[in-house]
């Protein structure tokens, strides 16, 4: 008879552990969506940054390694028969390299964006669905992250003489009107193109940590993003 009064007043106590746990969005304070929302964005731009900002974080990374643009890959035949293979290898090292010493200062900007962030963004983010963090930044950030990545990019990519024979060519196809939605977009320029690579890669790893974070929210380690995104699983 003690045993069983013991027993149903362990399985009481854990009824009521379990209803405290279980958080609904509703039950969310304004408040702690926002600390929460704040928290997740601040910690997958971190990572993001950190992984891809760093000698090799781009090349070493099939996710985001920024190959030649389409023009340059369709002519490497050509470019190896005129011995220019070498020139495209090294620009291909450039280009992410260029993309790593871009991404490493974007930081601050992201943090920006986050301070920012309204009640009405927080709860837009977590009802969003898996990407919204990362559509959040790419918003608030990518026409700021474009200008200042350009001239980062730019400095490093003229350092190799076939990114100006392929501005050249760019603006060759321009003028004819040939191709010219290719020759008047981000792939216009190299470093254009890598630029916008650089963008993308930053914004793919930034969803990388998003997912991860909305699949587990408890394995964080951060009890606030526990509460907040497990209300949304």
């Amino acid at each position: 008879m003690q045993l069983f009064k013991h027993s149903a007043a362990a399985v009481s106590l854990a009824l009521v552990f379990s209803a405290a746990a279980a958080v609904s969005l509703s039950d969310l304070s304004n408040k702690d969506a926002t600390a929460g929302v704040k928290s997740a964005l601040e910690k997958g731009a971190d990572a993001a940054v950190s992984k891809l900002g760093v000698e090799n974080g781009f090349l070493n990374n099939d996710k985001v390694k920024i190959t030649l643009p389409g023009p340059l890959e369709k002519a490497m035949p050509l470019l190896k028969m005129t011995g220019q293979g070498q020139k495209a290898d090294d620009l291909v090292v450039a280009m992410n390299h260029a993309a790593e010493s871009a991404v490493a200062q974007a930081k601050p900007m992201l943090v920006n964006a986050v301070k920012a962030m309204s009640v009405t963004d927080a709860k837009n983010i977590l009802t969003g669905g898996d990407t919204s963090v990362t559509d959040f930044f790419r918003q608030k950030t990518s026409a700021q992250l474009t200008t200042q990545f350009l001239p980062v990019v730019k400095k490093i990519t003229d350092g190799n003489g076939l990114s100006t024979q392929y501005n050249a060519v760019m603006a060759q196809v321009a003028k004819t009107g040939l191709g010219s939605s290719v020759a008047s977009g981000p792939q216009a320029t190299v470093e254009g193109y890598v630029t916008q690579r650089a963008l993308d890669g930053l914004y793919t790893m930034i969803g990388e940590e998003e997912k991860a974070i909305r699949r587990d929210p408890v394995g964080t380690g951060s009890a606030l993003l526990g509460k907040v995104f497990g209300a949304v699983k």
